[in-house]
């Protein structure tokens, strides 16, 4: 049962961050932003949806342990999740799942995007390799990673180009910067 329930929790987080990136979404149109990246959202939605089928199914069909690996992983999710609430609230109004960017704004600078460039992908880089940990489901970590991999290559340098393109500061505050801790 703490399988699903930790599964469920982390569920519902995602569908506030949808109302709340909705909300965002009709701000952000309202005072002129644009949105870059429409062909590839669709099949970003549809790689999260699957995410969380394919861990449910894995879980069903195998016997999740609580084991100090899962202590671990669950541990560094946890720590994750603090820093996404940390890229979230400090881009504000401006967080959305969405790419959507307002010309001629200044690009925001601070909490964690004072030390990196996508903070809050490397939670996401981070949450789909050690979720799936937590629970044993092997299957599900390994082709979730790689395909979030593909995922966020293209999302990146479409996002970079309409952050640079549209707010003519990006590169320039940006390039000293990682994308991640890693990278």
């Amino acid at each position: 049962m703490w399988v699903y329930g930790i599964i469920s929790i982390i569920i519902v987080q995602r569908l506030i961050e949808v109302v709340v990136a909705k909300r965002n979404e009709r701000w952000m149109k309202s005072i002129g932003g644009i949105e870059a990246g429409k062909a590839h959202y669709r099949w970003m939605v549809a790689l999260h949806v699957s995410f969380f089928v394919a861990l449910l199914l894995e879980v069903t069909f195998t016997t999740p342990s609580l084991t100090n690996s899962s202590v671990v992983a669950l541990s560094i999710v946890i720590v994750a999740q603090s820093i996404r609430i940390w890229a979230l609230t400090s881009l504000g109004r401006y967080w959305n799942t969405k790419i959507i960017v307002l010309p001629d704004a200044p690009v925001v600078e601070k909490g964690p995007y004072r030390f990196l460039r996508h903070p809050n992908y490397a939670v996401v880089i981070t949450e789909i390799a050690f979720v799936p940990l937590i629970f044993q489901a092997y299957w599900t970590a390994i082709l979730f990673t790689l395909l979030n991999a593909w995922m966020l290559r293209v999302r990146i340098e479409v996002e970079e180009e309409a952050l640079n393109h549209m707010t003519g500061n990006y590169t320039e505050r940006f390039e000293r910067k990682k994308r991640f801790w890693f990278v």
